[in-house]
Order: C-alpha cells, then sequence, then structure tokens
C-alpha cells in the first residue's frame, strides 16, 4: 500500500525515522555506558518494540498495565515508578519489574521489604524544586503543590536501607542546558547521600533527538554522576525515540464560512490530538503556512461538538476542497497513547511505513472498541 492509498484518519509511524532516532540513543549508550530505557507513556506501539529493543535497555511504566506491557512485549530491564501503588497490583509489579521507585517514604516503607525480598532494585523519586519550564506549568513536577517526589525539607535518610537509587523527573521538551541545572540542584540538594547509592535515574523530557539538542553536555552530565560518584546513570525519554517520526493523514469532509474560512476534517484534536488543547501548541502540517502567509487560509476543525475541537489555522497555495488529504507531522508522541472516542468518534488506524516506502495497516478500529468501552 502507497502512502496516499491509505484510510483516513491514520496514524502513519516511518520505520526509517524511529531507527534514525533509536542510533543516536544508542551512540549515546555506547560513549558513555548509560542506560536509555523507553518511556511507554509517551509512545507505546508495539509494533516498533523488536526494533526499539535492539537498540534502548528496556522500558518505563507508570502503573501495572504498561508494566506488564514493557515485560511482555520487549522483555529487557522493566521499571515502573506511581505516585501511589495499589495494593491489589503490587505483587505483580514487584513480580515484573527489576527497578520499583517510590514518591514517597510512607510507600517506600509500605512495599520495601516485599519488592527487595523479590531481589528487586529500589529508588525514591525525588523533588529538587528546580524548576526550568516557562508556560508550561501543567508539565512542570517542581511546581508548588507538585505530588511529585520528596523535598529536602521532607528527606528521611533513616529509611534509606536497602535503597539502591534516586530517580528525578523535571523536564518536558527541553535541552541538556536545562538537564544541567537541574543537576546542580540534586547535587547541592541531595549530593550526600549520592555516594550511597548504585544508581541513578534523570527521568524523561529530554529532547534528546531534536536537531539543536546539546549532546555533549548531556554526556558531560552523565559522566559526572559516574565519575564523582560511581553511579550507574539511566535516562527514560519517551518523545525522543519517536520524535518527528510519525504522521497523522486526513481527509477534508466539509467546507463553511464564520467570518473566517473554515475545513471540517475527519480528525478530531479533542480525540485524536489532545495536546494541542492541552500543551497547547500548533502541530505542523505539511505544505502549509502561517496564517496569512500563503494566498488561503482556513481554520481546520474536527467533528465532534465540542466548540473548542480546533486544530489550528493554517494557510495553504491552492483552495482547499472536499476530500483533499492534509498529513500533520510529529504524530506519533503523545497522540496514540491519549486517543479517546468522545462523541463515538472512531479511532484512527495505525500504519507502518516501511523503509522501501511501502505502507501496511497494523491496526484498525470499528464500532465495537467504542462500544464494549462502556458497559
Amino acid at each position: 500500500m502507497r502512502f496516499e492509498e491509505l484510510p483516513t484518519p491514520c496514524y502513519v509511524v516511518d520505520e526509517a525515522l524511529i531507527e534514525k532516532n533509536l542510533n543516536i540513543l544508542s551512540g549515546i549508550m555506547e560513549r558513555t555506558g548509560a542506560k536509555i530505557i523507553l518511556a511507554q507513556k509517551a509512545f507505546s506501539m508495539t509494533t516498533m518494540y523488536p526494533l526499539i529493543g535492539k537498540h534502548l535497555s528496556g522500558t518505563t511504566a507508570s502503573g501495572l498495565y504498561e508494566a506488564r506491557l514493557g515485560q511482555e512485549e520487549m522483555g529487557k530491564e522493566n521499571h515502573v515508578f506511581s505516585p501511589a501503588y495499589r495494593e491489589d497490583e503490587i505483587d505483580e509489579i514487584v513480580s515484573i519489574c527489576d527497578h520499583i521507585i517510590f514518591n514517597s517514604f510512607s510507600q517506600l516503607e509500605k512495599y520495601k521489604a516485599k519488592a527487595l525480598a523479590a531481589g528487586r532494585k529500589i529508588g525514591i523519586r525525588i523533588n529538587p524544586e528546580c524548576s526550568t519550564q516557562v508556560g508550561h506549568e501543567i508539565y512542570d513536577p517542581c511546581s508548588p503543590g507538585s505530588r511529585f517526589g520528596v523535598r529536602l525539607e521532607d528527606f528521611q535518610p533513616e529509611l534509606l536501607e536497602g535503597v539502591s537509587g534516586l530517580h528525578f523527573h523535571t523536564l518536558c521538551q527541553q535541552n541538556s542546558d536545562d538537564l544541567e541545572t537541574t543537576l546542580n540542584a540534586v547535587v547541592e540538594k541531595f549530593g550526600q547521600w549520592l555516594p550511597q547509592m548504585e544508581w541513578i535515574n534523570f527521568g524523561g523530557g529530554h529532547h534528546i533527538t531534536r536537531e539543536d539538542y546539546d549532546i555533549p553536555r548531556l554526556e558531560a552530565c552523565i559522566r559526572r554522576m559516574q565519575e564523582n560518584y560511581g553511579l550507574k546513570v539511566y535516562l527514560e525519554p519517551g518523545e525522543a525515540v519517536a520524535l518527528n517520526a510519525g504522521y497523522l493523514v486526513t481527509s477534508v469532509l466539509d467546507m463553511n464560512r464564520n467570518g473566517i474560512e473554515i475545513a471540517i476534517v475527519d480528525t478530531s484534536a479533542t480525540c485524536h490530538m489532545p495536546d494541542v488543547l492541552e500543551m497547547p501548541y500548533r502541530p505542523p502540517l505539511f505544505g502549509s503556512g502561517e496564517p496569512g502567509e500563503k494566498p488561503y487560509t482556513y481554520r481546520l476543525g474536527g467533528p465532534t461538538c465540542l466548540t473548542g475541537d480546533v486544530i489550528g489555522d493554517y494557510s495553504f497555495d491552492q483552495p482547499l476542497k472536499n476530500g483533499d488529504r492534509l498529513v500533520f507531522g510529529d504524530m506519533a508522541i503523545y497522540t496514540m497513547v491519549k486517543t479517546n472516542t468522545f462523541n463515538g468518534m472512531p479511532l484512527p488506524a495505525i500504519a507502518v511505513q516501511e523503509k522501501d516506502g511501502n505502507c501496511r495497516v497494523v491496526r484498525e478500529f470499528g464500532y465495537q472498541d467504542f462500544k464494549t468501552r462502556l458497559a
């Protein structure tokens, strides 16, 4: 199947671009000895797990189901962090995860013995209270009142027996200068306990495969922890694995006007690309320009009943018409994992574009996928 023959709406993941990102990540691992694992919360397309598993050290999960997925589909190192674990799930988590990270000392005290008895590595998440994000407080784990990690004033070193590592996660789509700033805060506040640890986890949010990312600075941060404290270093990016490696193909369904030309497409921001509304941001669209940049400007909106189901305003060289196909970029990350069927919206198909340019649909959804979500 050729790209232009795919059904719409359809997510398309480009195998060659995924591999390009993985080569960058595995190069860092080879040069530094650090371990990089896939954060499944951003990208959990298991069709790609065999390829990812050839390059990375494993997966990390935010709960039981992701932990199961990583264990079943990749079968390498399997890490997990949750703000709080459920008593009816902890036994299975302990049975399939080799690194279990706790968000508080109360959770550590509750489940430490069980994890250590199973031979698991256990860690505690720290909050260095070092905010490096501007304008995206919803994604800032160091914001005031954050529920993530233990602050220095709440740290209980007397409970560290059996704890082999510290974990912090403070970044979101950021460069390594922000990691360096954060690492300085970690050392300043928690450095006295680093010598008794075996490993440290830098968390996610590292945009390593972005063109302007400063890889030498990242590698210097890794070596700092290795050389100064003898620590094994983990990173768990999600976006970097599939950054700019996927598309969302959509078709124009209808045209109308309300002070601006409007095109209704068969893709919903609400259902298929919710970060457009949450972040918010304007997704890249191939062949388009900023509003007014090209002769014909349109507001692209989805078919749901939500007034705010708007993808954005784009301009084009030619007028849009019913049946035109549009291709959004960078649609592999935080899209498929966040889809929903609000309004009974069908979920997009999922396809892989192979290295030879051919495409194959690996998953299609229908009415039963909507119906069976609710009793």
